[in-house]
């Protein structure tokens, strides 16, 4: 025996067997589900990109294994998004033995069949019917009113709810998948003024709701049998029971059951199931004996460099980076984190918020090791050039005074002095204030030394300038004043 196969047989166990054939026999589950609408493209290039990703792991080609992960996230949420009415009505039309087990799906009558059917028989007997198919944007805020019923879609009971004696046959019935969620809604009318007289209520409002959202809805004339749909702003007649099934299965993101024999259908499924078999052993392997890539985080502080010495940094949004970092186990295992530096270059910085999105260039790393997510991703840094400016000085009177005194002849010595920082903060500023002075105990004339209070702590006293000043004030009885 080969020393490949013999060093395989010796780490493969029993549970690793189950482990592969169940995640075979899944992957082959999401094909046979798949198979036959727009979602079966997305599960093609996610297989492949699946593959690639575990060939870039095992032959070492890092940057590549990075970049892949990160277009993998974010398809996969972009799908989710954009596709999730696909994904919600695929899996309610299946039952679980369609899901688990079943190969071919039981031949049985779809929503969009009985939809058609059900639309062409009002419109022989001339009932007027209005239906609405959400997309991938909610209606719940563009259609008013209604009953909740939440039924299976079925003929009869589309039929019965636009029976001309039915109290809620005038609204509209909203159909979700394979249930009718709610009758009798109203929807916007249409501001459009130049609609054919041939139109009336039931076409204004599916043309109303079309204009607000990505909805398809289907219109049943009463006075001409007439079936249309309304879709992005439009309206337009229907010919053939065969076409609206198109429409709507267009509309569904499904594909018309393509015709194949027999034989074909069996190799086509037998290729698939060894197919997944093979992926799926093949990733197993490549976890078992590939190179595995760990990861990292670490916090480090942020640098400035080239900063232009007439100019100060009054803020930053963030001090310290997070960089979360991938390359060899032993390689991250003794990492130290002064080996990792966040550098910025304030050459080109000007006065104000400057905004500095961090890249790969602006992180030193040892070699090896790859930055997959920083966080945050940018850093505003606020500069300013240092100015001085004369303030005048104001007293921060605090508490109440005696009853029936005044205070009169206030008088600060020095009145202004001088102060040094930012510019900006500079300009912004327009007194300076004391530190509080309590009146609850003054009663007789006197001169008080009260320290000045220096807010922002970025402002500091000029050279020389005193920090203290004397309050002079005169204590008038209030009759005085006032007799």
């Amino acid at each position: 025996m080969p020393p490949f196969m013999e060093n395989l047989l010796a780490v493969l166990r029993w549970r690793d067997v189950f482990d592969i054939l169940l995640n075979s026999y899944v992957l082959f589950r999401l094909y046979i589900i798949l198979r036959g609408t727009r979602l079966f493209r997305i599960f093609i290039f996610f297989f492949v990109l699946f593959v690639l990703h575990q060939f870039t792991a095992t032959s070492g080609m890092i940057l590549t294994h990075t970049v892949m992960q990160g277009v993998a996230a974010l398809t996969a949420i972009g799908v989710l998004i954009v596709f999730r009415y696909e994904i919600r009505s695929i899996f309610q039309s299946k039952g679980i033995k369609d899901i688990f087990w079943r190969i071919t799906p039981k031949q049985s009558q779809t929503p969009v069949e009985m939809i058609a059917e059900s639309v062409y028989r009002l419109a022989q007997q001339r009932k007027g019917a209005l239906i609405v198919l959400p997309a991938r944007q909610a209606i719940d805020g563009l259609v008013q009113g209604g009953v909740p019923l939440n039924g299976a879609v079925s003929r009869e009971m589309i039929e019965s709810i636009f029976w001309p004696g039915n109290p809620i046959h005038d609204g509209a019935a909203v159909i979700d998948g394979e249930k009718i969620v709610r009758v009798a809604s109203i929807l916007p009318l249409t501001d459009q003024s130049d609609l054919p007289s041939r139109y009336g209520t039931r076409h204004r409002a599916a043309l109303g709701l079309s204009e607000l959202s990505d909805a398809v809805i289907v219109v049943v004339s009463e006075e001409r049998g007439e079936v249309s749909i309304a879709f992005e702003g439009r309206i337009e007649a229907i010919a053939s029971r065969s076409e609206l099934e198109r429409r709507l299965r267009a509309h569904a993101g499904l594909k018309s059951p393509a015709i194949h024999g027999p034989f074909q259908k069996k190799l086509t499924v037998s290729l698939a199931a060894l197919l997944s078999f093979v992926t799926v052993s093949s990733i197993w392997f490549s976890y078992s004996v590939g190179v595995v890539i760990s990861l990292t985080t670490v916090e480090v502080p942020v640098e400035y460099i080239k900063r232009d010495t007439h100019m100060t940094i009054l803020e930053t949004s963030s001090a310290t980076v997070k960089i979360q970092l991938s390359g060899s186990r032993q390689l991250l295992n003794n990492l130290n984190p002064n080996q990792v530096k966040v550098r910025f270059d304030l050459a080109n910085a000007t006065a104000g918020d400057n905004w500095f999105t961090i890249s790969e260039k602006d992180i030193v790393l040892p070699a090896g090791a790859l930055v997959r997510k920083i966080e945050p991703s940018a850093i505003n840094v606020v500069l300013d050039v240092p100015g001085e400016k004369a303030l005048p000085v104001q007293v921060d009177w605090a508490g109440i005074l005696p009853k029936g005194v005044l205070i009169q002849g206030v008088r600060v010595v020095p009145e202004r002095v001088v102060v040094e920082g930012a510019q900006m903060r500079l300009n912004r500023m327009d007194t300076i204030y004391t530190q509080p002075v309590t009146v609850d105990h003054l009663t007789e004339t006197e001169g008080l030394v009260v320290p000045l209070a220096l807010s922002p702590p970025a402002i500091k006293l000029a050279h020389h300038q005193p920090d203290t000043v004397r309050v002079h004030f005169t204590i008038t009885p209030r009759s005085s004043v006032f007799p």
